[in-house]
């Protein structure tokens, strides 16, 4: 593969081991395409590039996470840019605990650790009783480093706290994914001229020697009527200008596949995106797939495969729908921001002596991040379910927008 194809000037190009691992991702995914006569929907090419074992991004063994591109990392997430956000969110999963009267923690994709290193020591601080923190995460390079971070982090909670290569057939407690529902993988689809197409991944064997898009022709009834769907609700003139989006299988099967599991207790899923009305809008004609490399972010799913985060917005409503499909009640939907402030981020942050200048600043930098509008705030959303719960949390109290799925 010639990564100049590809490369934008402005992204530094990856090492030798980094680019020959790439190398052999892409080697094995040239296989899987001839053996598929040419052609893969670009959900399987998503699903190999973050997951295949030991060359994706996510199953491989590549920093993601960090504050900055010259460390090695992709992009920060809410736990990474303060332990505020961990110490905010015990608040509503010890509230859960407590009215599910479960005592178990589940979460999904636990990154460095730092998150589950501070609800551990955030949940023991309020007096919330709990038997076992379990994390579900693919990458055994990742698990090494939670297992080094809560060590380090919460010494006196690491022995609760153990890895699930498995999801157990029934769970009774509180399951916590955050940023896990954009890394599920989509399915692509263009409308042009009327017609719509599913977009796939070919390889063109030119000089240029990379992967390239190519569109099919859609045909199938069920595939049809979702897209006649999303002609209506996004008032989108298929006739017109060119529309790409995305539909999330995976995401909305992820959902059922935890709420089916969950037998009492809560699940809270924290992630960026927007119910459909607001998914599927004329004006959101590219869709909302995206590329992450050293800080930057850019549209080609092709560059470096296996070395970059590919996501896409997430798409509520369908989470909505795929959780109480299974007989769980929705919780609770609002934005991040709402969603902490119930919770007592604010409160959380006064704990820091303003005085203390050197604590306090950096903290209450992190804090505007995670609530202002223009960063995380809006974006994220917090969406949840339960089973067991007679009440709503406080987190939920004010702001909900449930009733905008």
């Amino acid at each position: 593969m010639n990564p100049k194809a590809h490369q934008p000037d402005s992204l530094p190009a990856p090492g030798p081991s980094a680019l020959a691992q790439s190398e052999a991702l892409v080697a094995q995914l040239r296989t899987e395409l001839e053996n598929a006569g040419g052609w893969l929907p670009f959900d399987r090419y998503m699903e190999r590039a973050l997951y295949a074992p030991g060359l994706g991004y996510y199953s491989g063994g590549a920093r993601k996470f960090g504050l900055r591109g010259d460390d090695g990392s992709d992009f920060v997430t809410a736990p990474e840019l303060s332990p505020l956000f961990a110490a905010t969110l015990a608040r509503p999963l010890a509230e859960a605990l407590q009215a599910s009267g479960t005592r178990e923690v589940m979460e999904f994709g636990a990154g460095t650790g730092k998150l589950a290193a501070g609800l551990l020591n955030a949940l023991d601080a309020l007096g919330a009783e709990f038997d076992s923190y379990s994390i579900v995460d693919l990458s055994g390079e990742l698990r090494e480093r939670q297992r080094e971070t809560i060590e380090a982090a919460a010494p006196a909670l690491a022995a609760k706290v153990r890895w699930l290569d498995a999801l157990p057939e029934h769970f009774e407690g509180v399951v916590i994914g955050n940023e896990v529902l954009d890394a599920m993988p989509v399915r692509l689809f263009a409308s042009t001229g009327g017609v719509w197409y599913e977009r796939g991944v070919v390889w063109r064997g030119t000089q240029a020697e990379t992967f390239a898009f190519e569109d099919r022709p859609v045909s199938a009834a069920a595939d049809l009527a979702l897209l006649s769907e999303i002609e209506s609700i996004g008032e989108i003139d298929s006739a017109g200008d060119d529309y790409v989006t995305e539909t999330h299988d995976a995401a909305r099967a992820f959902t059922r596949t935890i709420c089916t599991m969950l037998t009492r207790g809560a699940a809270f899923f924290i992630d960026y995106g927007f119910p459909r009305h607001e998914y599927y809008h004329a004006q959101r004609v590219q869709g909302t797939l995206m590329c992450h490399y050293r800080h930057r972010a850019h549209a080609d799913p092709f560059l470096y495969p296996g070395l970059q985060d590919i996501t896409a917005h997430v798409e509520f409503t369908g989470i909505a729908e795929a959780g109480v499909e299974t007989g769980a009640d929705l919780l609770g939907f609002t934005s991040q921001a709402r969603f902490l402030l119930n919770a007592g981020i604010t409160e959380t942050l006064a704990e820091i002596d303003p005085t203390d200048t050197k604590r306090f600043m950096p903290a209450s930098n992190a804090v505007q991040k995670l609530l202002s509008e223009a960063e995380m705030g809006e974006l994220f959303k917090v969406i949840a379910f339960s089973r067991g719960l007679d009440d709503t949390l406080q987190a939920f109290s004010s702001g909900d927008r449930s009733h905008t799925l």
